[in-house]
């Protein structure tokens, strides 16, 4: 209902991410593959998670005896050590443990750094033939046939800096993620309480508003969304307004809202 509200067509969607198996955050997806069932989807959707859910995802189609048309392919993921489990051209996804009641992962989406932009002034200052931009697009050097030697940095330019996103989804405060989301660009971390209640926070293994914002700064993340907040916050402005005390560029997770990266 949240993909439709919010204009997300269903069939972009080719992989889904599961941090742990508590209930809010997988008891959807049964409807989500069906409803791609349902509308004709062709292509492979791609499942990371930890590996129970295979078997609970198949048993619920085994017994309302439902065989898909696409594809449904099952990714476990382990919460011991980082991980990548996920790579393609511009993009590579890697596992980062948290410390839950149950096994747990956020996830850090990066991208690749691209290649070198070409300089067309400059290429066409030295006449650079157009069958040598890829190797410049690398980073190689330019010999011409005079032998003259043309440095790469004089023909190109630098590619546009990596960005990334990094989710920590339910976790206690646990500093050890902090040198693997060094300097990211948007994080997002759970923020189940307020700082009065860090005691239950600590009990139940979620963090307080002041631990994610302690975590955004030693890490030194440009942005943090803070979210999953518990129901007994009628009005949501004092999460924020306190993790801002440690964190200033904070914003709330709320449905629909976009974040540029």
């Amino acid at each position: 209902m949240q993909l439709r509200r919010n204009h997300t067509r269903f069939s972009r969607i080719e992989n889904i991410f599961i941090s742990h198996l508590h209930g809010d955050h997988f008891f959807g997806l049964i409807g989500l593959i069906s409803t791609m069932h349902l509308l004709g989807r062709k292509k492979e959707l791609h499942i990371y998670a930890p590996p129970e859910l295979e078997e609970i995802i198949l048993l619920q189609l085994r017994v309302s005896n439902t065989t898909l048309i696409y594809p449904l392919i099952f990714h476990s993921t382990q919460a011991e050590i980082p991980e990548k489990i996920m790579e393609n051209e511009h993009l590579e996804v890697i596992t980062l443990p948290l410390n839950h009641r149950v096994q747990t992962t956020g996830f850090i989406f990066r991208e690749k750094l691209d290649l070198r932009r070409i300089d067309t002034d400059a290429v066409k200052k030295h006449k650079i033939p157009y069958g040598n931009f890829e190797a410049l697009k690398s980073g190689n050097d330019y010999t011409t046939l005079e032998g003259k030697l043309i440095r790469n940095k004089k023909l190109t330019t630098d590619p546009p800096s990596i960005r990334s996103y990094v989710y920590c989804s339910d976790t206690a405060y646990c500093e050890h993620v902090i040198p693997f989301i060094q300097g990211a660009d948007l994080l997002y971390h759970e923020t189940t309480f307020m700082a009065d209640k860090s005691a239950a926070a600590a009990e139940k293994f979620h963090s307080t508003t002041l631990e994610a914002g302690t975590i955004a700064k030693k890490a030194r993340v440009k942005k943090l969304i803070i979210g999953h907040f518990s129901a007994r916050y009628d009005e949501l402005q004092p999460l924020l307004d306190e993790t801002k005390t440690i964190f200033h560029e904070t914003n709330l997770a709320e449905e629909g809202m976009t974040f540029e990266v």
